[in-house]
């Protein structure tokens, strides 16, 4: 128990006072109970800590790129078909190009016909904006997405 910091576990038993002394120098614990469903709460609490939540990515759109336009210096706007879901300002993505990883940002920007707009739907176009990257090329796979954490 020492090496793997764990604890001693006892069920309607006692321990010896010498395995107690040597416990408490090693800095392990010892829980007896005589309840099961005790025994089962803590280990169950105990289990709980020790998860570490997962996380799960959900897509909640996608899109391609059509068309690109200038917007000042150094930024470019995408002109952007939404296939699948919906894209929203301030969502994360993710943008491909031939199956590779080129950028993963936030969307800054998003409008239709000159207007902000806050999402757009699968089937229509919009402009898009996104936060520290502009090296968009015609056919550019946008990917918006937001992580869970389950369990």
């Amino acid at each position: 128990a020492a090496a793997s910091k764990g604890i001693i576990i006892g069920f309607t038993t006692g321990s010896e006072p010498g395995a107690r002394r040597l416990a408490e120098l090693e800095g392990v614990s010892i829980r007896h109970y005589d309840v099961i469903y005790n025994l089962i709460d803590d280990v169950n609490s105990a289990l709980k800590g020790m998860l570490e939540p997962s996380q799960v990515e959900v897509i909640e759109g996608r899109g391609e790129v059509r068309a690109i336009f200038p917007a000042g210096k150094r930024q470019k706007i995408a002109g952007v078909y939404v296939t699948e879901g919906k894209i929203s300002r301030g969502a994360s993505v993710r943008v491909r190009r031939h199956d590779e990883i080129v950028s993963e940002s936030i969307v800054s920007s998003l409008k239709r016909f000159k207007e902000d707009v806050r999402e757009v739907a699968t089937g229509y176009e919009c402009g898009l904006g996104v936060k520290d990257f502009s090296e968009f090329e015609v056919g550019d796979i946008l990917e918006l997405f937001r992580i869970e954490e389950t369990g």
